[in-house]
């Protein structure tokens, strides 16, 4: 697997698109087109598809500017991103583009979010979701109670939505903190990474974007387990907050 090609750089800024995949066969080859049409570069995370998508995702990888890395058995999304953010790095990456493989997010927008990210390279370029009429209520009704913890654990409203999976990463902060804390290797993913990154102090900036569910009727949120790993993320993060507090007090009145 080669180094990002020469046309991939900007100066100092070097984006990869990171794409987890998992048994999302009928979905990821027009998501790879949507990244591959705007010019970007993609590695696709195969969080251990079974063959069939495995299949898919080798003839894809054949492709310029498609990457693939293969986990042997599968490690939720959070596993399958942080294999990928190692990855990214290896590739001489300097910041990752994560979007999901099922179709919820516009590929066209990539370039927006990449332009955000080449301003201000030190923060997080978060995506804000512009529902339509796709979107399951419980879902979006459910996504409110985090909204609100996360506010809570921020001590702030900067973070607009948590759960996006469309968001742009700067990859030294994020490689510092996945060596040194435990994050959530499934659905408590998203939401814990941006929570961790924001207590180190790394901005966040939230670019409104469509959000439809999904082409290919696979969605991996398990409503009972995940639900469960949420809240107790929560609680975590709300002990590590109360320990944090006089700092991000500080920080808040600075």
């Amino acid at each position: 697997m080669s180094a990002l090609p020469v046309g991939a750089v900007t100066g100092a800024f070097r984006p990869l698109v990171v794409i987890p995949v998992y048994d999302h066969e009928h979905a990821i080859g027009a998501m790879v087109d949507g990244v591959r049409a705007g010019g970007q570069d993609c590695l696709l995370v195969d969080d251990g598809s079974r063959e069939s998508c495995a299949t898919v995702l080798r003839e894809l990888a054949r492709r310029e500017g498609v990457h693939l890395l293969r986990l042997d058995r599968n490690q939720g999304k959070g596993g399958a991103m942080i294999a990928g953010f190692h990855e990214a790095a290896r590739l001489g990456a300097t910041h990752v583009l994560q979007i999901d493989a099922d179709g919820q997010h516009d590929p066209g927008d990539i370039p927006r979010f990449l332009a955000a990210a080449a301003a201000e390279p030190a923060a997080i370029i978060n995506g804000a979701p512009v529902y339509d009429a796709s979107v399951p209520r419980g879902r979006l009704y459910g996504r409110y109670l985090t909204h609100v913890w996360v506010w809570i654990n921020t001590l702030s409203l900067a973070i607009r939505d948590s759960m996006c999976g469309f968001r742009v990463y700067p990859l030294a902060p994020v490689l510092a903190l996945v060596r040194t804390a435990s994050i959530g290797r499934r659905m408590d993913f998203d939401p814990e990474i941006i929570v961790r990154l924001c207590w180190e102090g790394v901005p966040v900036r939230n670019v409104p974007t469509p959000v439809r569910y999904p082409s290919d009727g696979v969605s991996h949120f398990d409503v009972w387990g995940d639900n469960v790993r949420i809240s107790r993320m929560h609680a975590r993060l709300f002990f590590g907050m109360l320990r944090r507090l006089p700092w991000l007090l500080a920080r808040k009145w600075r």
